[in-house]
């Protein structure tokens, strides 16, 4: 896709901008279509590189926001950055239907570690964060130091760093299992969430290698989904009497 400058600007155009076409044949050209080709062609969403890193259709994984219920777990993700976006997600966990909708969004650049944190914090104090190893930061802190700063700005962060339960933290595989439950139904978002919507879209390779640009809230969410086995439900009100009470495990909290 051409960069766009002060004297060059993309347009995109899809079939409701074309007056000749009728709602038959749109319907037709959209049956004909291969279903990871329909919103490029329908709606003029370009196909970078050599493909999208998730060749679903939006309206696959698009669900109006509603009330999360209480026994479901909850997980935050966020990725480091300064130049590049901070990003922070929440995943509630539908553990019954093995079923994950992202529910919040946030990413913003060149901000401290304070700011996302009161924005995250906003969305449940008691919900613990996973980090990844690595952070890009004006200081070049390392992922562990920026995650003890979050935690000092009162965010709940988990005590290490995102990995799967076997130890690994590999991309690919990270980013499959985000397909697999696209493609099963297994992975939802609010469709108010449109920063999320907008790197879901432009997420891609190019010859063969993730284009780790506009990514930090899908780098997030996969951090998310890669410890979603430290989710919890929201703690009961602690106790007025007998003290003592401590929500967290010892894996949560620096």
């Amino acid at each position: 896709m051409p960069a766009v400058t002060a004297t060059r600007y993309l347009v995109t155009a899809g079939w409701d901008d074309v007056p000749h076409l009728d709602a038959k044949t749109k319907k037709e050209l959209w049956d004909s279509s291969p279903p990871h080709e329909r919103e490029a062609r329908a709606k003029g969403i370009p196909t970078l590189g050599s493909g999208r890193i998730f060749p679903v259709e939006e309206e696959a994984i698009k669900v109006a926001p509603f009330p999360i219920p209480a026994h479901w777990a909850r997980i935050n993700g966020i990725d480091f950055g300064w130049d590049h976006p901070t990003a922070g997600v929440q995943l509630a966990w539908d553990r019954d239907n093995d079923c994950i909708y992202v529910t919040q969004a946030h990413r913003r650049s060149q901000t401290l570690p304070v700011v996302h944190a009161t924005t995250m914090k906003a969305w449940g104090t008691w919900v613990p964060t996973s980090w990844p190893h690595d952070g890009e930061q004006h200081d070049k802190g390392s992922g562990e130091q920026l995650a003890k700063q979050y935690a000092a700005a009162g965010l709940l962060m988990l005590r290490d760093r995102a990995t799967f339960e076997d130890g690994s933290n590999g991309v690919e595989a990270g980013l499959m299992e985000m397909l697999e439950r696209m493609q099963t139904g297994r992975l939802k978002v609010f469709s108010h969430l449109g920063d999320w919507f907008q790197e879901f879209k432009l997420y891609h390779r190019k010859d063969g290698k993730v284009v780790k640009k506009l990514d930090d809230l899908m780098s997030a969410t996969r951090y998310a989904i890669m410890m979603k086995r430290k989710a919890i439900t929201r703690p009961a009100p602690p106790r007025q009497a007998g003290g003592g009470w401590n929500p967290l495990d010892r894996e949560i909290g620096y």
